[in-house]
């Protein structure tokens, strides 16, 4: 009988050591999986690149604000620094080359013509018919036909902070794309869901200028996520006023009101998110903005708006590189990125009129995602932490059973 106390005694002590370990490899876990998050401690964002995806679903003369609005949020991006290489602008219809507009080649979002923002440089890469729902979800999700060149595709990574901005005829829980189809909340949340498990991005700041469209947002569950509607569900999205000599609405009032804040600011401005919604509370909106951040980790007080709408020069030191890379290979890039006497070229990635075709200048980000592309070598045992975590829990099993048939025999 006290052969059999002690050993029961020992099996329930082996039993809650192993359940300690497995607590402990648990929350090991957990912390490798924090330690995985591209998030500053200090609240920042470690984002190494950005992109944006502005897209107006609306054609025909009449909707010509929609069209203003993509593109007043096209020029601002350019301004503060996003090239058009990651870029990808949709236009559902041309309103430059109307045979309506009276000044051909421009589009203004102003009726005293403040602002051409069709401007000089512009680079559109789905146009017309080309601007569908399937094609939308395409570049979100990199599913794209291998004809499609590198310019028409959304070639984001785990490190990239995404601004997704639409505009259009909304309703409840959907957003009409040249009254032929629609995409619904439920497929957006989806494409962005898909996004985020093949680590397309790292923050998403999802705008939407429409009616309702609060609605666009309420079924989004994928981290890292804020989204911006115009107006709340039930509301409608108003414009801001007509130019008599074209007879049509020029802008819609969010965007007008985004604008007039954006073209305030530098690269280098240090305006956070939150004094950016607040700028809308007033304005003469005309309608609710409704702001969801309850899937966004960090404090909006310190997300400064060129998180999204700027674009970042980070150069990350690293400390592995392939073994055999020459020395031909660096002097290669450095030619490409460098003049032949060590200057920079004056066409070099990261101006606003950097174009996405062959033959340009690499920039820095892209010298670096060469760097980054060169490193396949990878350590023997490079386990993610779940695969680490069960076979710690194997190992403990396998330990205690053994342990506890030894004490019985």
């Amino acid at each position: 009988v006290g052969d059999r106390s002690v050993g029961g005694m020992l099996q329930g002590r082996l039993l809650l050591a192993w359940v300690a370990a497995v607590l402990l490899a648990a929350g090991w876990a957990k912390a490798a999986g924090t330690d995985g998050d591209h998030a500053s401690s200090s609240g920042g964002s470690s984002h190494t690149n950005n992109w944006a995806v502005l897209v107006c679903a609306s054609r025909y003369w009449f909707n010509y604000r929609h069209i203003a609005n993509t593109l007043s949020i096209y020029r601002s991006v350019k301004r503060l620094g996003i090239p058009d290489s990651n870029i990808i602008l949709m236009l559902a219809d041309d309103m430059a080359c109307n045979p309506r507009n009276p000044r051909p080649a421009t589009v203004f979002n102003n009726a005293k013509q403040h602002i051409n923002v069709y401007g000089d440089d512009i680079e559109v890469d789905y146009r017309g018919y080309e601007v569908t729902v399937e094609n939308f979800i395409r570049v979100l999700t990199g599913r794209l036909d291998s004809s499609v060149p590198r310019s028409k595709r959304l070639l984001s990574d785990d490190r990239s902070n995404v601004l997704v901005y639409m505009t259009g005829h909304g309703g409840d829980g959907f957003l009409k794309f040249q009254d032929a189809e629609e995409i619904s909340n439920a497929e957006l949340a989806a494409a962005f869901q898909q996004m985020w498990q093949m680590q397309r991005y790292n923050e998403l700041l999802f705008i939407i200028d429409t009616c309702q469209a609060e609605s666009m947002s309420r079924l989004f569950y994928s981290p890292n996520i804020i989204g911006v509607g115009s107006s709340s569900v039930g509301e409608d999205s108003l414009s801001h006023h007509p130019d008599s000599s074209i007879g049509v609405h020029i802008i819609d009032r969010w965007t007008y009101y985004a604008l007039e804040f954006l073209e305030k600011m530098s690269g280098s401005s240090k305006a956070t998110l939150s004094e950016f919604f607040a700028y809308f509370k007033t304005m003469p909106v005309k309608s609710t903005p409704v702001i969801r951040t309850d899937l966004f980790r960090r404090d909006l007080n310190k997300v400064l708006v060129t998180d999204f709408f700027g674009s970042v020069r980070s150069i990350e030191v690293l400390s592995n590189w392939t073994v055999g890379q020459s020395a031909s290979d660096d002097m290669e890039l450095d030619g490409e990125l460098f003049g032949d006497e060590g200057t920079k070229t004056e066409d070099s990635v990261g101006s606003e009129g950097a174009g996405k075709g062959g033959g340009r200048v690499l920039s820095p980000q892209d010298h670096l995602d060469i760097v980054k592309a060169e490193e396949t070598e990878s350590p023997l045992y490079d386990l993610t932490p779940g695969a680490s975590l069960m076979a710690l829990v194997l190992t403990i099993t396998v330990i205690c059973v053994s342990a506890v048939y030894q004490s019985l025999n």
